[in-house]
C-alpha cells in the first residue's frame, strides 16, 4: 500500500512540474543583471529599446528519481534563437557535465543521476549561448539555480537515545517524567514531510506522551517501587503530521521508579533471646537485632532506643551505620545471684520521615529482647572496698593494723583465704592472717623512713586458688614524737672586738623530723653548762627561732678568739624531747664602719683581703708560670735528644754523628770500612809489640804504617784490649735484649777508659811527643770532613820544622 501511495505522489509531482514548465514557455522575461543589457552593449538599440535576451523560469528537480531515462529539468533559450541550429548552448558550474547535461541545440537540461535533497538542496550553474560558426558569445553568461525538490523520504529519528528517566513512586497523575525529541531530515518548509507527532506504542497503561512536545507523563497515581521499580515505554514519532502515508520511527524509554519513605521499619520477630556470663565486662556486646525496611537508600536509615526503664539502666543500644543493626551492650555489671533474666524493649524508627506519608501509619516498631545471665565461679569480692588503714609508728611488732574482708559471691559461698603479694612488700613489713584477714606489723615502723606503704592483698577460694581477687591497701604511718629538735646547720658567728652590749650576733633556727598534727613549737635556752656565761645572752623570739646578743663591752682577741655557746632546744612533745647545739663565735678585728677585717680563720682573711677578680687574676698568673716552666723543660729535652753536628771551625775534639742509615752487616759496598778501621787497627798494634817501637814490623809501603799513633800516644809492649772488648760485648748484649731501643744500626758511645791507664791524655791539641815527627799529609785525602783536622796537624808540623831550623 505504501508503494502505491508513493507512486501516486510521483505522478502528482510530475504533473505539477509540467504545468510550471508550460507556463514558462508562455512567458518571456527580459532579464537585467550582470552581463545582461549593460550600457554600451550592442543589444541596446538606438531608440532606447532593450533587445530581449535569455528566456527561462526557475528550475526544479525532484529528489530520489528512480526512472531509467534522464529526468528533464528545464530549458534555457535565447530570444535570438530562430531555431536553425546556429546557436550552441553550454552550461558550467556545480554538476555541469556530470549530473546535468544540456542539449547544445535545443537548450534542454536533463539530470542523469539520482539526487538527494538531504545532502544538497540546490545547484548553481552558468549558461552561455555562442554562435556555432564563430564561437562568439551571443548572449552574456548568466547564472541560474536548480533546486532539488523534497519528497517525504526520511523517517523521524530519535538522535539522543537511549533515554532513561525517573519518577518518584506514588507521584500524582500527570507528573512530568522527561521529554523525547525526534528529528526529520525532510524539508520543513515544503509540505508536511517534517511535521512530527508522538504517541505511545507500549506502556500506555502507566504513561502518556504529549503528541506535539514529546513530554512523557504519568498516567496513574499508584506507581509502587516495591512492586515494580522500572518500566520500558516505547514512544513512536510519525511525520506528515500523523496522516496516512507518513513515515515513523520509535525509541524505548527506560523509566526508573525512585523510592520514597512510604514503608515503616518492621522487626521480623517480636522477641529475641540472648545469654551472657555474669562476669562480662561493661561494654560487652550481647547481640544484634535488625528491623527490616522495604525502602532503599537513606529511607532505610534508622535509629534504635531502649524504651523500658530497667533496660535503660542495665543496657545500651547503638546503631551500626553500616548494617543498620541495633547493637545491645552491657551498661552496668551483671550479677547472676541478683537477677537471672533481664527483659529489654527495643524500638526502631526511621531517621528521615516524609511528612506526605504520615497518614500511612507510624514509622516505628518495637520488639522484646530477653537477656539470660549465666552463672560462673567468681573470685571473692572485698567488702567494704575501703583501702586505707593507719597505724602508729611506735606500734610493736605484731600489732593489728586493720582487717580486710572478702566474700565468695557464688551461691556455694566457699571459704576465703588471704595473703599479701610479696612483690609489693618485699621487706615483709606487714603480715596477714590467712583466715581472718587481719593485717599486722611484721617489723618496727619508722615514719621518718617511710610514711606510706602500698601493699596488695590477695583473697582466694580455699579449695581453688585460681579464683583470686586483688585489692590495693594503703597504710599510713602516724607520727609520734621520737626525734629531738636539732640546729638547722652548724652555726658559726663573728663579732667585732669593739662590740657593744646588746648587739645582735646571730639568729638560729632548728629542724625536727617529726610532724605533729598541731605543728612545731620549740623553746630555746642556754644549756646548764653555760649558766656562768657573762659574754652572750639568748632570746627566744617565740617563732621557733632565737637571737644571740652580746652581754659585755668589747672583746680581746689576744686573750680568747673563739667562744663556744651551748644552746638547749626543747620541742612541744608529747613527750618533750630536747637536744643541745653549739654556736661557735669568733672574735674578729673590724674597721670603723664595723666591717670585719681579719679573724683567726683563713676563710675570713681571704674573704676580707681578696676579691673574686683578684683571685681570678692570681690563678691566671700561676697558670702562665706553669705553662712557661713546662715549655722550657720540653725545649731542653728536645735539645738533648736532637744534637746537631758542631761547627767545622770548632778546634775541640768532635764526635761526628752520621744520620745515614746503612744497609747492615751485609752491605759491603756503601762505605769503605777499611779506611776507618786502619786508624785503630788493634791487631796490627798488638802484633807489633815485639818490634820495640812504633812502625816496626810493618812494611814501609803499607799505608797503615803511617798511622802508628796519634801524638802523645805511647804504645806499651804489654797493651791488652780484652777489657774493652769485654765491656763492649756486654753493652752490645744489653742493647740486643733491650726492646726499647731501635732495631736499626746505631752508634753506641761508651765513656769507659779502663783502669790505671798510663796514657795521661788522648787529646792531640797542644801536645808534643816524638810521634809528632810523623807525616800527617795523608789526612788531606780523607775528604772535606777531615780538612780542618788535616790543616791542624800539617800546620803543627810546619811550625815544629820552623823552630828546629
Amino acid at each position: 500500500m505504501a508503494k502505491g501511495l508513493q507512486g501516486f505522489s510521483w505522478t502528482m509531482l510530475l504533473l505539477f512540474c509540467t504545468i510550471q514548465e508550460l507556463g514558462a514557455w508562455a512567458m518571456h522575461t527580459a532579464v537585467e543583471g550582470p552581463g545582461l543589457g549593460q550600457p554600451g552593449d550592442p543589444a541596446l538599440l538606438a531608440g532606447g529599446r532593450v533587445k530581449r535576451g535569455w528566456v527561462w523560469n526557475q528550475f526544479f528537480v525532484v529528489e530520489e528519481y528512480t526512472g531509467t531515462e534522464p529526468l528533464y529539468v528545464g530549458k534555457i533559450h535565447s530570444d535570438s534563437d530562430e531555431g536553425d541550429g546556429s546557436i550552441k548552448y553550454t552550461i558550467s558550474g556545480e554538476g555541469a557535465g556530470t549530473i546535468f547535461l544540456i542539449d547544445e541545440i535545443t537548450g534542454d537540461i536533463h539530470a542523469t543521476e539520482r539526487l538527494d535533497r538531504e545532502q544538497k538542496t540546490f545547484y548553481t550553474l552558468r549558461a552561455q549561448a555562442r554562435d556555432r560558426q564563430t564561437d562568439q558569445l551571443l548572449e552574456p553568461e548568466s547564472e541560474f539555480i536548480i533546486k532539488v525538490q523534497d519528497i517525504n523520504d526520511s523517517e523521524p529519528r530519535f538522535l539522543e537515545g537511549p533515554y532513561i528517566g525517573s519518577v518518584a513512586e506514588l507521584s500524582p497523575v500527570g507528573t512530568s517524567v522527561m521529554q523525547v525529541m525526534a528529528s526529520d531530515a525532510d524539508d520543513p518548509t515544503y509540505g508536511s514531510s517534517a511535521r512530527v507527532v508522538y504517541s505511545v506504542l507500549e506502556g500506555e497503561q502507566h504513561f502518556t506522551v504529549d503528541s506535539k512536545t514529546g513530554v512523557i507523563r504519568t498516567a496513574v497515581a499508584d506507581l509502587d517501587r516495591e512492586t515494580q521499580d522500572r518500566y520500558e515505554v516505547v514512544i513512536r514519532a510519525t511525520d506528515m503530521a500523523g496522516q496516512l502515508g507518513g513515515l515513523s520511527g520509535s525509541t524505548t524509554v527506560t523509566i526508573v521508579i525512585t523510592d520514597v519513605n512510604d514503608n515503616p521499619p518492621r522487626f521480623p520477630q517480636k522477641m529475641y533471646q540472648f545469654s551472657i556470663v555474669e562476669t562480662a565486662p561493661v561494654g560487652t556486646a550481647i547481640g544484634r537485632v535488625k528491623a527490616e525496611d522495604s525502602d532503599v537508600g537513606e529511607n532505610t536509615d534508622m535509629t534504635y532506643q531502649v524504651k523500658d526503664e530497667e533496660g535503660v539502666e542495665m543496657f545500651k543500644v547503638t546503631t551500626d551505620s553500616n548494617t543498620q543493626e541495633a547493637v545491645i551492650t552491657i551498661q552496668k555489671p551483671l550479677d547472676y545471684e541478683s537477677k537471672k533474666v533481664h527483659t529489654v524493649v527495643v524500638e526502631a524508627l526511621n531517621k528521615f520521615v516524609d511528612p506526605r506519608f504520615v497518614d500511612l501509619g507510624t514509622f516505628r516498631d518495637q520488639t522484646i529482647v530477653r537477656v539470660s545471665v549465666l552463672d560462673i565461679d567468681e573470685p571473692p569480692e572485698f567488702r567494704p572496698p575501703s583501702n586505707l588503714m593507719e597505724v602508729q609508728e611506735d606500734a610493736h611488732v605484731g600489732s593489728v593494723v586493720g582487717v580486710v574482708t572478702a566474700l565468695d559471691p557464688d551461691a556455694a559461698n566457699h571459704p576465703v583465704r588471704y595473703a599479701i603479694d610479696r612483690s609489693t612488700d618485699a621487706e615483709r613489713i606487714f603480715d596477714i592472717d590467712a583466715n581472718t584477714g587481719a593485717v599486722v606489723t611484721g617489723k618496727v615502723l619508722d615514719r621518718e623512713t617511710a610514711g606510706w606503704h602500698n601493699i596488695t592483698v590477695l583473697a582466694m577460694e580455699a579449695d581453688n586458688h585460681l579464683q583470686v581477687s586483688r585489692a590495693s591497701l594503703r597504710i599510713r604511718i602516724l607520727d609520734v614524737n621520737d626525734n629531738p629538735p636539732e640546729l638547722a646547720t652548724p652555726y658559726e658567728a663573728a663579732v667585732c672586738e669593739d662590740a657593744k652590749p646588746g648587739q645582735l650576733i646571730h639568729t638560729i633556727s632548728v629542724v625536727d623530723r617529726d610532724e605533729p598534727q598541731s605543728g612545731h613549737r620549740f623553746y630555746f635556752t642556754l644549756a646548764p653548762e653555760a649558766t656562768n656565761n657573762h659574754h652572750f645572752s639568748l632570746l627566744d623570739i617565740k617563732d621557733n627561732t632565737a637571737a644571740v646578743h652580746t652581754q659585755r663591752m668589747g672583746f680581746n682577741r689576744q686573750e680568747q678568739d673563739v667562744y663556744l655557746l651551748p644552746i638547749l632546744v626543747v620541742d612541744s612533745g608529747p613527750p618533750a624531747l630536747s637536744s643541745t647545739g653549739t654556736l661557735t663565735i669568733r672574735i674578729c678585728g673590724c674597721d670603723s664602719s664595723g666591717a670585719i677585717q681579719s679573724c683567726n680563720s683563713t676563710a675570713y682573711v681571704v674573704s676580707a683581703t681578696l676579691s673574686p677578680g683578684a683571685l681570678i687574676a692570681l690563678l691566671v698568673c700561676i697558670l702562665i708560670l706553669v705553662v712557661l716552666v713546662l715549655l722550657i723543660l720540653t725545649l731542653k729535652r728536645h735539645h738533648k735528644s736532637h744534637l746537631t753536628a758542631e761547627d767545622d771551625e770548632d778546634m775541640r775534639d768532635n764526635v761526628i754523628k752520621y744520620n745515614d742509615e746503612g744497609g747492615g752487616e751485609q752491605d759491603t759496598e756503601a762505605y769503605d770500612m777499611s779506611a776507618l778501621r786502619s786508624l785503630y787497627d788493634f791487631s796490627e798494634i798488638k802484633g807489633g809489640d815485639g818490634g820495640g817501637g812504633p812502625g816496626e814490623g810493618v812494611p814501609s809501603g803499607n799505608p797503615a804504617s803511617e798511622l802508628h799513633a796519634l801524638p802523645r800516644w805511647v804504645q806499651s809492649p804489654d797493651l791488652e784490649f780484652s777489657m774493652f772488648r769485654d765491656y763492649i760485648c756486654r753493652k752490645v748484649e744489653q742493647a740486643d735484649e733491650d726492646l726499647s731501643v731501635p732495631p736499626y744500626d746505631s752508634f753506641q758511645t761508651y765513656a769507659f777508659e779502663g783502669s790505671d791507664s798510663t796514657v795521661p791524655s788522648l787529646s792531640s791539641i797542644n801536645t808534643w811527643s816524638s810521634g809528632s815527627e810523623q807525616d800527617f799529609s795523608y789526612l788531606g785525602g780523607w775528604g772535606p770532613r777531615f780538612r780542618q783536622l788535616a790543616a791542624l796537624y800539617t800546620g803543627r808540623r810546619g811550625e815544629d820544622d820552623g823552630e828546629e831550623s
